[in-house]
């Protein structure tokens, strides 16, 4: 297993992280226990969850998958110094109020949801803790066009990284990162805390896939160059990018037929082009979870690829898929699908 290190944060990160949002809905506790075994197992020491998951989130679920987490390190107490634990605090939403009356990066809202994540992971520290998505209105979750220009919103950065530092004074958590950012504001992270010599960001959390390159538009650039590490979600758009969906194996359980509201990687231009790259899978003896899987652990500007999978057995296949080398060859054909259908699925 490939290790890597995000920016200055002191630690190293496999390059694939073990995705858990399904614990706790579609992955029962024993289910997600057996795959936190068996990724530590081959290698792997990174994990992600966030205090909203389960997914979908539900009120019901709320605070399920950290609980599993905390309930296996509550087993294998001596396995806690041996994962890198990312979470996340909810950003503002109308669909998680009941979360809580204060969805906004205050303070206090900051440090009851970093408690909260602390006490359902049993834990005293978190390595990496996340902002889900910013508190100010812009193009994030498939958000086309700018129309934000006259939404209301003070500028909090500075109370909000003066916060996170403040947390990693204290030694409640090592580092912090953002997700479904901008390139507007991880750049005003960093100047932020270059100008103050605080802790920026050492990743950044957004959705990279066949269907959605869309990162590589500026963002990537910044990673690179800022030295900020990426963290890869949705590989395999929800399971499109399996092939099960266009080959008609598709259960009604699984998450685009289960849960319409995560269905964005579920239009015609994103089936179309799946049906393409699974033709250039078959013609290169891969299956399109390997040919989908290996393009993103294989750019430059990706520190590790988040994994979520229901069962034991999809995590094995899609593990070893991360570890295959694509030829310079596939990759120009790659690259000739993606230009004739560019991002169907933003």
């Amino acid at each position: 297993m490939e290790f890597r290190k995000l920016s200055n944060a002191g630690f190293e990160v496999s390059q694939i992280c073990l995705g858990t949002m399904t614990f706790g809905e579609q992955t029962s506790q024993e289910e997600g226990h057996r795959q936190l075994a068996y990724a530590r197992e081959v290698g792997i020491n990174f994990m992600d969850t966030a205090e909203m998951y389960s997914v979908p989130g539900r009120k019901e679920t709320q605070g399920s998958t950290e609980t599993i987490i905390g309930n296996w390190f509550a087993l294998h107490p001596e396995q806690r110094k041996e994962w890198v634990i990312a979470s996340k605090v909810t950003g503002p939403s109308p669909l998680f109020g009941y979360i809580s009356p204060d969805l906004t990066f205050s303070p206090k809202r900051l440090e009851s949801a970093l408690e909260g994540s602390l006490k359902r992971l049993k834990t005293d520290y978190i390595d990496l803790y996340q902002l889900h998505w910013p508190e100010r209105k812009t193009n994030y979750f498939g958000v086309l066009g700018y129309g934000a220009h006259d939404h209301v919103w003070v500028d909090n950065f500075d109370e909000v990284i003066d916060t996170l530092n403040s947390f990693i004074g204290k030694g409640k958590i090592r580092a912090w990162g953002l997700s479904n950012e901008t390139p507007w504001g991880v750049l005003r992270c960093q100047t932020k805390a270059k100008l103050d010599k605080m802790i920026g960001p050492v990743s950044i959390q957004n959705p990279y896939n066949l269907l959605n390159r869309t990162f590589e538009i500026g963002l990537a650039e910044i990673c690179l160059r800022e030295n900020i590490g990426m963290l890869a979600y949705s590989p395999l758009a929800f399971g499109l990018l399996t092939g099960k969906y266009h080959l008609k194996l598709d259960k009604t359980t699984d998450r685009i037929n289960q849960f319409s509201r995560l269905a964005r990687y579920n239009g015609q231009r994103s089936h179309s082009a799946t049906a393409s790259y699974l033709e250039l899978a078959k013609l290169n003896g891969l299956s399109l979870t390997e040919l989908a899987l290996s393009f993103v652990a294989s750019r430059p500007f990706v520190s590790s690829t988040i994994l979520g999978a229901t069962t034991l057995d999809q995590l094995k296949e899609d593990i070893g898929a991360c570890n295959i080398v694509l030829s310079e060859e596939i990759l120009e054909q790659l690259e000739q699908v993606h230009n004739q259908n560019p991002n169907p699925a933003p």
